[in-house]
């Protein structure tokens, strides 16, 4: 391993290769911005500049920097104006964007920005360190047991429910599950519910979905309540936007929540097809479990444990999914596969032989990911007082604003007219919900875990004929052990708080 990171500490310190991670992570962090581009779409169209630049390792670190460039600065649009960057970083803005709109902005970005740091250094030290034996733990995770991942994601519902708003929780998930299902099946090549819209015939977009659920109904927000002042919010404070001081307090808070979730999140990013979305989802869900009473109340409403743990997460398991990419040529998440198509364009071929044929390769993208993360990290600091003004944008132009990233990210995903009519109805539904006080975050979750939840429990029971996997595979019970406990737990501890309160007001 010594022999290895020198191998890559030579290669990745060359000027050509120090000036492709500062390229790559400047451009991933401004497509980040963006909502609705994302990494998967600008790796896909700078394979061409890859392939051009010829050396393999310059190559690979330019794309892997543009890839967690992305995961970092996609936090921005979420906490500024509520419309996710990139999947990854949708559970920042459950509380991300609560802390903006209470004047909290720089703060908000500043935790964000130390959070990914520390989530991805800390992913690139366990990378370095444990690649080879993680790949193998990879390997164990058939699809038995991927679809008992899919409910323990599943029951992180619990911790978007709110009080006393479990059944509305659970329909909405059921929800997502069901929208999940429309369009061709991995299974069998046949359309559903599709209601005979060849658009259809793909299934929904997330990012179109997403966009609907969160970005869309807050600029409704600015215009059906005219309470809000015109400087959209109270983060229009300009005061306030420039306080980027987080107190001893909130550090030694949001310690334990970073070091928890970035080892958390680099394991699940180690597994293929879990990826930095579904890290963030549990890792949001995890924090909130095992908060105190008092702190779940505030988890939603401006929590900077709830922002702390999403967005050290997502960036642990962007550095986790190149385990099963460089180790096993196994892609993790649709971004991975682009990568994995352009090692393969560039005539390297991953897999266990990767790091004793070409070492520099290896070693230097994992040496160029601790390089990526201290440039971001440097890069985004100091901009945080400018981009945080975007909330001093006075409220008839922000609207536009926020609607034509909207409408542009969802066209530019699908390259399709059809999904703006698409984003504008679900928006329109989205709205409604809002109203009906109806959480928004488990639809999501319901429709990112329902195509995977269905494909591998499919799967498991051809294999096994019949649901005789769930007992005869050990780690799939633990799994499913371990979702139950997820859902019963927070409920019992919800249901002794209030008998306490109830006997505290009897007294």
């Amino acid at each position: 391993m010594l022999e290895g990171l020198m191998i890559g500490l030579s290669t990745a310190f060359s000027v050509t290769n120090v000036l492709m991670v500062i390229g790559g992570c400047l451009i991933g962090t401004f497509v980040g911005m963006l909502p609705g581009l994302g990494p998967m779409s600008i790796i896909a169209i700078m394979i061409p500049v890859a392939i051009t630049i010829g050396d393999p390792s310059a190559a690979l670190i330019l794309l892997a920097g543009v890839y967690y460039g992305a995961i970092f600065g996609g936090s921005t649009s979420s906490i500024l104006i509520n419309a996710p960057g990139v999947a990854g970083t949708v559970a920042s803005s459950f509380d991300g964007y609560p802390m903006a709109r209470a004047g909290k902005a720089g703060k908000a970005l500043t935790i964000a920005a130390i959070a990914s740091f520390a989530g991805g250094t800390v992913g690139v030290v366990l990378l370095m360190i444990f690649a080879p034996m993680l790949s193998s733990v990879a390997l164990l995770f058939h699809s038995a047991e991927y679809f008992a991942l899919m409910v323990v994601g599943l029951s992180a519902i619990a911790a978007f429910a709110g009080t006393g708003n479990v059944a509305k929780a659970v329909l909405m998930t059921l929800l997502g599950l069901i929208m999940a299902t429309v369009g061709e099946g991995a299974l069998y090549n046949l359309p559903r519910f599709t209601m005979g819209l060849m658009d259809l015939q793909s299934g929904f977009s997330f990012i179109t979905l997403a966009m609907a659920m969160f970005a869309l109904p807050e600029a409704m927000y600015l215009v059906l309540n005219p309470a809000r002042s015109e400087t959209g919010g109270e983060g229009g404070k300009q005061g306030e936007i420039k306080d980027l001081r987080i107190s001893r307090a909130e550090a030694r808070s949001i310690a334990p929540v970073i070091g928890r979730q970035s080892i958390q999140g680099f394991f699940i990013g180690v597994l293929p097809g879990a990826g930095a979305t579904i890290a963030s989802f549990l890792g949001y869900a995890v924090e909130r479990n095992i908060a105190t009473h008092e702190e779940q109340q505030e988890f939603g409403k401006g929590s900077i444990k709830g922002l702390a743990a999403p967005e050290t997460a997502n960036n642990a398991a962007c550095t986790g999914s190149f385990v099963p990419l460089l180790t096993l040529g196994i892609p993790g998440s649709g971004t991975t596969a682009i990568l994995l198509g352009a090692l393969i364009a560039l005539n390297v071929t991953p897999g266990p032989r990767l790091m004793v044929d070409d070492p520099q390769i290896f070693w230097a993208v994992i040496v160029s990911m601790y390089i990526g993360n201290l440039v971001l990290l440097v890069l985004n600091l100091p901009l945080i007082p400018y981009i945080a003004k975007i909330l001093a944008v006075p409220r008839t132009f922000l609207i536009p604003f926020i609607l034509f990233f909207t409408l542009m990210g969802a066209y530019i995903g699908q390259n399709n007219a059809t999904e703006l009519l698409i984003l504008v109805g679900l928006g329109l539904i989205a709205t409604i919900l809002r109203f009906a006080d109806y959480p928004l975050a488990p639809l999501l979750i319901g429709f990112i875990l329902g195509s995977m939840l269905e494909d591998n429990f499919s799967r498991a029971m051809q294999l096994y004929n019949g649901l005789g996997f769930i007992l005869e595979r050990p780690m799939t019970l633990g799994l499913l052990v371990l979702a139950a406990l997820l859902v019963v737990v927070p409920s019992y501890r919800a249901r002794r708080a209030r008998l306490r309160a109830e006997g505290v007001a009897d007294d």
